[in-house]
């Protein structure tokens, strides 16, 4: 018995040793009749392989101990225990709580409070949180005045963890911080490292969920080593921080964490994470355009939550797939009644919602696409109800009791939850129904302005991304509505709104088109703005500003696509493809844009064409921009003083034959440039100090999650969530890495890829390559394109003159690249 309770507690400090010892016991016990030595050696070996991620193992032995004849009543409860926590973690929440309750009658006091521990991770799995929260103060009351056994100690330290988590779900940050925190101190303590590496595994979810986007992938790389080893609590860690991530309105990164938490919740058999990974997966499949994959995994998780009982979650993983349907198929009458029903689902969860009201409005514009407006104008009016300028916030509680009944005090308890971009648009599509065009842009304006509001509170290019994405639908339906008035100044207004909620880390206030047409000078502005399934351009120069319409937005798709291939490879097909493209994107504007140099600001594809290879600006000046005020922000950026030389820095990256002749040769145009090592500390104190830096390295990157792109050094990766905590960026970066502007079409929040993460950090100009480049051919161009700098040409100018020589169009400046920087 000694050694069975020893080998016990030994299973959550050292499980490997744990089993073994359990092992032992077992056959001693059979052997000499010690039924209650074999349970608690049973249950020993269960949490041994709980800790080492076998669920199904673990659970076996439990089982097994229940089976043994004559176990006390108690030892069977404490077995039921463990098993709560195995069959909430094997998906499984509901039947965890129904094995609970046939503990509950057999265990002490404390044992209680432990097994309060655990139902309330079930409970709030099942939705149930204020239930768990209750649970966990009942715990944690009788576990703090508990004799401190380790497992005493083990059970009140999970039991802040278990809380703190709920907090979190419930939106209370603070409370959450203040319960993992005590939770670490205590495992630290007590020499529990298993749930100090839980603590600190849910520190990234808490970070970005608390605002500090920075930190968060700050301590994942901290968990990460110390989930080493444990895959299954590093998946956990990894689907947790991705759902925060998603929350943020940054689906790509979540996407790229559940890439990997995924396959390795699926060999660990936790189903319930499982389960919740794959809803977020499809989530993320869905915002970042690939409808097709997002209905399947949606249907998956589906089907999971279905088997796990977990009727709360289901609507969520129904919406996803609804979506993916109305982004796939022809809208129907039938598709409107089944999003109608499942946004009524969702409305039942308070928890959901804000999610509702925003699949009401899909329904009401699929109505609308299907001609039924009597349901369209239904479900506008459940949002716009209280809409009204007084009502916009829900009274206080004691006038609300007094001058409403009951199911009114729920109707405008619900109306508060409306999120105000969604109410906004509302609005102002029963506006344009009536024909009220003016009504319909002052509801959108209003919405904006309610938005904007909350974007400029951040410094933080990705919380302004997260505040303000909420807007976006909202501006793209003024976009839409002022392509149809076809004014071209409110045209080019509206795409500035828009874009300044679509990718806010670019954005500044709004600005006047006679302040952009006097930075211009003799340069031409192009910003391309999609119509439906048409490109738009708007032009502003000097003497004026139009719209054109342009080419089909999937010929110009394939047209981008042809192109790239037919750079990689080299091949004779490059001109023609070219030409190809020139016409759906240039040639009508021909006459305006003339010989002048080139602004761009790209929607969609574009933003992963290489402008270079088009004939009509070989040797053409062109830089590449998030839009007319994030241009204008880049060019105003403050550079090197009149008459001071540069301050220019560059480093060499491992595995680049030609890095370091590069990096010679930079140096040599520049005097006074020195070389700093390859070393990612060195690289971040360099682009807080140089006017120029000069990166010759190879390089990771993402158009969908450009924060996890990063740049190789020799101790590891620059990443772009590094640069979110640098006060700076240097003026002119430059990437000689191939891949490094854009390998893929960005979500609409995410342009530029990673240049646009330094534009973001207050870079005026970025050079990066766009198509893969050979190490010689990328050497060749940034030489001849330092030369011409350091003579005095900016960078535009420079690198369309480097192209031209050396043949090599595969590169991009972004930003605002016409000003020298001697």
């Amino acid at each position: 018995m000694r050694a069975a309770e020893a080998a016990l507690i030994r299973a959550l400090v050292d499980p490997a040793q744990a089993m073994r010892a359990g092992r032992m016991i077992i056959e001693s016990a059979r052997r000499t009749g010690g039924v209650e030595a074999e349970v608690i050696a049973l249950r020993t070996m269960a949490l041994a392989c709980r800790e080492l991620g076998d669920l199904e193992v673990a659970e076996q032995h439990l089982r097994q101990a229940l089976c043994v004849p004559g176990a006390p009543p108690e030892r069977v409860a404490q077995v039921r225990l463990s098993l709560v926590t195995v069959r909430t973690e094997r998906g499984h929440p509901l039947q965890a709580l129904r094995v609970a309750a046939l503990a509950w009658a057999y265990l002490a006091p404390l044992d209680r409070a432990k097994l309060d521990t655990q139902r309330a991770v079930a409970l709030a799995h099942l939705g149930r949180h204020q239930e768990a929260v209750a649970s966990c103060d009942r715990a944690v009351l009788a576990l703090v005045g508990a004799p401190g056994s380790i497992d005493d100690r083990r059970f009140l330290a999970g039991g802040l963890l278990n809380r703190g988590l709920v907090h979190s779900y419930r939106g209370d940050w603070d409370a959450a911080m203040r319960d993992l925190t005590a939770c670490l101190q205590i495992s630290q303590h007590t020499g529990l490292w298993h749930l100090a590496r839980l603590s600190a595994a849910n520190l990234p979810f808490l970070a970005v969920r608390r605002g500090d986007v920075a930190g968060a992938f700050r301590h994942y790389r901290e968990a990460e080593g110390t989930l080493l080893g444990f895959p299954e609590r590093m998946a956990a860690m990894r689907a947790d921080f991705a759902g925060a991530l998603l929350a943020a309105h940054l689906p790509g990164e979540a996407g790229t964490m559940l890439r990997l938490a995924v396959p390795d919740l699926e060999a660990s058999d936790s189903h319930t994470a499982l389960a919740e990974a794959r809803l977020k997966l499809a989530q993320v499949e869905l915002l970042t355009g690939d409808p097709h994959r997002a209905r399947q995994v949606a249907e998956q998780a589906a089907a999971e939550l279905a088997a796990q009982d977990r009727a709360s979650w289901l609507p969520l993983a129904t919406e996803v797939v609804l979506r993916s349907r109305l982004a796939l198929e022809p809208v129907t009458s039938g598709l409107v009644a089944e999003l109608i029903t499942c946004a009524d689902k969702l409305e039942d969860g308070s928890a959901h919602r804000a999610g509702a009201a925003a699949l009401r409005l899909a329904a009401a514009e699929a109505a609308l696409a299907v001609d039924d407006h009597p349901t369209a104008s239904a479900q506008l009016a459940r949002l716009t109800r209280h809409a009204e300028r007084r009502e916009r916030w829900m009274p206080a509680g004691i006038r609300l009791t007094s001058l409403a009944s009951e199911p009114q005090v729920r109707q405008l308890a619900q109306a508060s939850q409306i999120p105000v971009p969604v109410r906004q648009h509302a609005l102002a599509l029963q506006a344009a129904l009536q024909e009220d065009v003016t009504g319909a842009f002052r509801a959108v304006r209003d919405g904006l302005a309610e938005v904007s509001g909350r974007v400029e509170a951040f410094e933080d290019p990705a919380l302004r991304a997260h505040a303000a994405r909420a807007g976006e639908r909202l501006a793209a339906f003024g976009l839409e509505l002022a392509v149809r008035d076809g004014d071209p100044g409110v045209v080019f207004e509206w795409a500035e709104r828009w874009r300044a909620v679509a990718a806010p880390a670019h954005a500044c206030a709004l600005v006047d088109p006679d302040r952009v047409r006097a930075e211009l000078g003799r340069q031409v502005l192009v910003e391309y703005v999609a119509d439906r399934d048409t490109l738009l351009a708007v032009l502003l120069r000097e003497d004026g500003l139009l719209v054109r319409r342009l080419g089909g937005l999937r010929q110009v798709k394939d047209a981008i696509m042809r192109l790239r291939y037919a750079l990689r490879r080299r091949g004779d097909d490059v001109e023609a493809a070219a030409t190809e493209l020139e016409r759906l994107v240039l040639r009508p504007l021909a006459a305006e844009l003339s010989d002048r140099p080139l602004v761009a600001a790209p929607v969609g594809a574009l933003h992963t064409l290489p402008w270079g290879a088009l004939p009509c600006l070989r040797e053409r000046p062109v830089s590449v921009a998030a839009g007319a005020a994030a241009w204008l922000r880049a060019r105003t950026t403050p550079g090197p003083c009149s008459g001071v030389r540069p301050n220019v820095v560059a480093a060499a990256g491992p595995g680049l034959v030609h890095a370091h002749a590069e990096v010679a040769h930079v140096l040599a145009c520049h005097p006074g440039a020195r070389e700093v090592p390859g070393r990612v500390q060195a690289v971040l104190d360099a682009l807080g100090t140089a006017d120029i830096v000069h990166l010759a390295a190879h390089g990771v990157f993402h158009a969908r999650s450009p924060l996890v792109s990063g740049i190789t050094m020799e101790d590891g990766p620059v990443m772009a969530y590094d640069l979110l905590e640098a006060p700076r960026s240097a003026g002119l970066v430059v990437l000689s890495a191939c891949n490094s502007g854009m390998s893929r079409t960005p979500m609409e929040g995410t342009p530029l890829g990673l240049p646009g993460t330094f534009l973001a950090k207050g870079a005026a100009a970025v050079v990066a390559g766009m198509v893969p480049v050979r190490d010689e051919s990328a050497r060749a161009l940034m030489s001849v394109f330092h030369e011409l700098l350091a003579a005095g040409q900016p960078p535009d100018a420079a690198l369309a003159s480097a192209a031209a020589k050396t043949g090599e169009l595969g590169f991009v400046c972004f930003g605002a690249g016409d000003r020298p920087y001697y």
